[in-house]
């Protein structure tokens, strides 16, 4: 399964020829990132902002079968049940060889029945940027509850791209003792990986 950071929460899974973006954002709507325009057979998103829900600058492709059963779990994007930002879905994709959950907006904690479903995936795209969603210190106490193998982090602030309101990526790794960082913005996730957290490049 390749994973392939496209800026702020969005990303592109591909399995087998069948690429789902996750999470596109509209055209200057995020401080720093140029506009977003790539291909997929199919698009998830967490919830309609504009940061996450601009479906329209995805091209879709036709035709191609799709490996993923996908599951979702219902959250929201806040910690007083939806009442300030709404409702935020987390998608989870499985290719039959591994399980990668893209957590979205997610602003609250999850109840033990959730983090029982999401345990130990192959990957965890997680927000640590707070303000909008759990922050730096939230998000490892989310990655301890569910033990991933390789956590990706996003929907942060980092150099010349990001919301100011925003948390940096720095405020995250600094309580990670299994940071790696990559020259590029893609990751292959194989059974096998060693545990870490994976910080991917624009």
């Amino acid at each position: 399964m390749k994973i392939t950071w496209l800026g702020h929460s969005c990303f592109r899974i591909e399995s087998e020829g069948y690429a789902i973006v996750l999470d596109p954002y509209e055209d200057g709507y995020v401080p720093g990132l140029k506009p977003l325009r790539t291909e997929a057979n199919e698009v998830l998103c967490s919830h309609g902002h504009g940061d996450h829900g601009a479906v329209h600058v995805v091209a879709i492709k036709e035709g191609g079968v799709s490996p993923f059963m996908i599951q979702t779990i219902s959250t929201y994007h806040d910690d007083v049940q939806g009442a300030k930002r709404g409702p935020n879905i987390i998608h989870i994709l499985d290719d039959g060889t591994c399980r990668v959950a893209h957590l979205g907006d997610l602003g609250c904690g999850l109840t033990e029945e959730q983090v029982q479903i999401l345990k130990g995936v192959d990957a965890l795209l997680i927000p640590v940027g707070g303000f909008f969603t759990i922050d730096a210190k939230q998000a490892k106490a989310v990655v301890n509850q569910i033990q991933p193998v390789v956590t990706i982090p996003m929907h942060y602030r980092s150099g010349s791209f990001g919301f100011e309101v925003l948390g940096t990526l720095d405020e995250f790794t600094a309580l990670c003792d299994d940071v790696a960082e990559y020259e590029g913005n893609s990751l292959e996730i194989t059974k096998g990986m060693p545990r870490q957290t994976a910080v991917l490049k624009l």
